[in-house]
């Protein structure tokens, strides 16, 4: 029967046997006869619940998940190629996962399907003081740069320092420990760091340290980052319950663009350690501003929210492949990695677009375009 619905558009599936459809391994939830018609999902984040990408949480708190019919748990994730993984593992049904670590476990043969791209830069770069000296790719030459070899970032340094003209033998690369990396360089320890613009400027910057930071995607190394992400068998076999997750994912984060400080407040309340520490809830602003800064781009702008430009993808499983860490990598057609199927029904208008816009012009000043 799934097959004989498939052949039909998307749309047209939804409308006439979604409701027919289940995947196996998800259950009903055990509640009241009145919502009987809830079905569980298990979601995993990318890492730690941050400012750039707390608001499932927030979705389940404010009901936007069971207003779709979806009894939704949010996990907390160990990073994004562990989380595709645990997707494509059925540790969770869905996920939201940076696009690099969909990339490498699809080219791995791991059967995904991205449903929705969230926002659209990684934030992959080098961060300096602004005293460092360092504005320019050609400036790291002759001096230290910090890494982690383990980071998300770090395999795409040789592909950045390529396009940007850099002579690695000048740049002396010191590794550092993820628990430091900002501090080393906020100490002088190293003229400059490698990192994701989402997760160290945060740091940096609420710390009260003036920085600079030089994005790749400006040299050519660009990569989509959170995107919404099930197995093929959830993909095909149950259209309906990926309409409603994708619906209920873009809406609590609709809900952020359009209401970032009341959001953020929220966020704390349902988790308290973010207001713990000094820089805590600081760091939540300017990691939730900066990852709504990279969201505002044509895809979203000129579409939907969600969206995906797919003549973009073959260039971005490219730069996965060329760090050569997939032996024999399967690469499938296109329309067999993303789809924009799901995408239509969570919409800003072109005034909301402009309030998200002034609401973190502020955070371009970290990227030199402010």
């Amino acid at each position: 029967m799934a097959k004989s619905i498939l052949k039909l558009s998307r749309r047209q599936a939804l409308r006439i046997g979604g409701a027919a459809l289940a995947a196996p391994m998800l259950s009903l939830s055990t509640r009241p006869l009145w919502a009987q018609d809830m079905t569980k999902v298990a979601l995993t984040l990318p890492w730690v619940a941050n400012g750039s990408n707390y608001w499932p949480m927030l979705g389940k708190e404010l009901g936007i998940y069971a207003d779709q019919g979806v009894d939704v748990e949010v996990s907390r994730g160990f990073g994004s190629v562990a989380a595709a993984q645990a997707v494509a593992n059925e540790q969770f049904d869905f996920g939201v996962v940076f696009a690099s670590g969909n990339m490498l476990a699809q080219a791995r043969g791991l059967d995904l399907m991205v449903l929705a791209t969230i926002y659209y830069d990684a934030t992959m770069g080098i961060a300096t003081l602004a005293d460092s000296g360092i504005s320019a790719p050609a400036d790291l030459e002759g001096k230290t740069l910090g890494m982690v070899p383990t980071s998300a970032e770090a395999p795409f340094w040789p592909a950045f320092a390529e396009k940007a003209g850099i002579d690695t033998s000048k740049v002396e690369i010191v590794q550092i420990d993820s628990k430091v990396i900002e501090r080393t360089m906020m100490n002088g320890q190293v003229d400059a760091i490698t990192a994701i613009g989402s997760s160290s400027i945060p740091n940096i910057a609420a710390a009260g340290a003036d920085l600079r930071f030089m994005l790749w995607s400006d040299f050519g190394v660009e990569l989509y980052a959170a995107q919404i992400v099930t197995r093929r068998e959830i993909y095909e076999n149950n259209p309906e319950l990926c309409q409603k997750v994708v619906d209920a994912t873009l809406g609590s984060y609709a809900h952020t663009l359009k209401n970032p400080e009341e959001s953020i407040e929220a966020f704390a309340k349902i988790v308290p350690e973010v207001g713990l520490t000094a820089n805590g809830l600081a760091s939540a602003k300017i990691s939730q501003g900066i990852a709504q800064l990279v969201t505002l781009r044509a895809e979203a702008m000129d579409n939907a929210l969600g969206y995906s430009d797919l003549s973009k993808i073959p260039g971005m499983m490219q730069s996965v492949l060329d760090l050569g860490t997939v032996d024999n990598p399967v690469v499938p057609p296109t329309e067999e990695l993303i789809t924009n199927e799901f995408i239509g029904n969570v919409t800003l208008s072109p005034e909301e677009w402009a309030a998200v816009e002034t609401a973190n012009a502020e955070y371009a000043k970290y990227f030199g375009k402010a």
